[in-house]
């Protein structure tokens, strides 16, 4: 079929007329309009792509794909809370059901992870393994606020406007009942689904880190930091969990205008309060970088704040602890030293607002 071979060239503009030719003439085949919809949202045409793939949904309710497709397009539009219950009900079923796919084999790192929030879980539940295998906490939001009010009488939104570069350090971010439901659900669910080589398991929206009190969370960060947020809207978020005693992120940048980057764990797991939080430069990724290079190219990123003189300044871990900065600033996870144990793995929450296009050096 002509459409999916353009889609297989990645000339997505060249294949739309011939896929609509398909969906017009094959109006209940499912497949159809999800290859549209796929089509629509790789131009960007969010609305379109949302069109077709409610429709191909419609068709075909059950099919795991579909589910996680259109759950993207709404996020990428914005719209984090009409994506929650689609990113779930994807997970559930991709994950969840009795059919569901056997995963592995993992590397050590991640097999111990799986191994230790097993056995966290059915010390709880009787020893059920239908917990252990699989288990997605509501994550419901709660009726106060999530976010502390703003007590520095404008000191934070001061020192972001005036600050070269911007970073602020906000702690007690959450209020206690935000952080212990969070931490139940980062602890509770099992979505740590992205593995990483240097010894860390993250969650995307589509693991199922998506629920509506993250919903609440963010929102909340952009109302009760309105100069720092303004209308931004939330471009990405995840959770990385770490192994207690290996490495962290490597030096890179992210493809935003805002990084809220918080941690959940409690303190009397780090071993160091030094250290085991984030290492900032005052140095933004070139503009005219790539993706790749400002994101993965670490002997390149170094030798550029090596030749420009690059200072770093260091935010020792604390929970509850949240700094944020320009996205385009290089950074990287601070030395780890950690108790061992399950529920003393070291737990960092990710937002991303704003495209990269929006900072403020554009």
């Amino acid at each position: 079929m002509l459409g999916m071979l353009l889609l297989e060239q990645r000339k997505v503009a060249d294949a739309e007329a011939p896929l609509r030719r398909v969906v017009a003439v094959a109006p209940t085949d499912a497949d159809g309009h999800y290859n549209l919809g796929m089509c629509l949202h790789d131009q960007g045409k969010y609305d379109d792509a949302e069109v077709a793939l409610r429709k191909a949904l419609e068709l075909d309710p059950y099919r795991h794909e579909i589910l996680r497709s259109l759950g993207g397009t709404l996020f990428n539009q914005g719209r984090f809370a009409d994506s929650v219950p689609l990113f779930r009900r994807y997970v559930e079923l991709e994950y969840g059901s009795q059919n569901a796919a056997v995963r592995g084999p993992f590397p050590p790192h991640k097999s111990w992870h799986d191994k230790e929030q097993r056995d966290y879980l059915n010390s709880g539940a009787g020893g059920a393994d239908t917990v252990a295998r699989f288990n997605l906490e509501e994550g419901a939001r709660i009726s106060g606020r999530t976010i502390n009010p703003d007590s520095s009488g404008g000191e934070i939104t001061a020192k972001w406007q005036n600050g070269s570069p911007q970073l602020v350090v906000i702690d007690n971010l959450l209020t206690d009942e935000a952080l212990n439901r969070l931490r139940d659900y980062c602890w509770r669910s099992t979505i740590w689904n992205q593995i990483y080589a240097n010894g860390y398991v993250g969650a995307l929206p589509e693991d199922g880190f998506a629920c509506p009190l993250l919903v609440q969370i963010a929102d909340e960060l952009r109302s009760t930091y309105p100069a720092i947020l303004d209308h931004l809207p939330l471009m990405r978020c995840w959770a990385f969990k770490y192994d207690s005693e290996l490495t962290g992120i490597n030096i890179h940048a992210d493809f935003a205008a805002v990084n809220i980057n918080f941690w959940i764990t409690p303190d009397d797991a780090n071993l160091d309060r030094e250290s085991g939080g984030l290492v900032v430069w005052d140095k933004p990724a070139p503009l005219e970088w790539t993706f790749e290079e400002y994101n993965n190219e670490e002997k390149m990123i170094r030798e550029f704040l090596a030749q420009t003189g690059a200072k770093s300044v260091t935010i020792p871990y604390r929970s509850n602890r949240a700094v944020i900065f320009d996205s385009d600033l290089f950074h990287k996870t601070d030395k780890i030293s950690f108790k061992r144990g399950y529920l003393n793995r070291r737990i960092n929450i990710t937002m991303l607002y704003g495209l990269r296009e929006a900072s403020p050096r554009h």
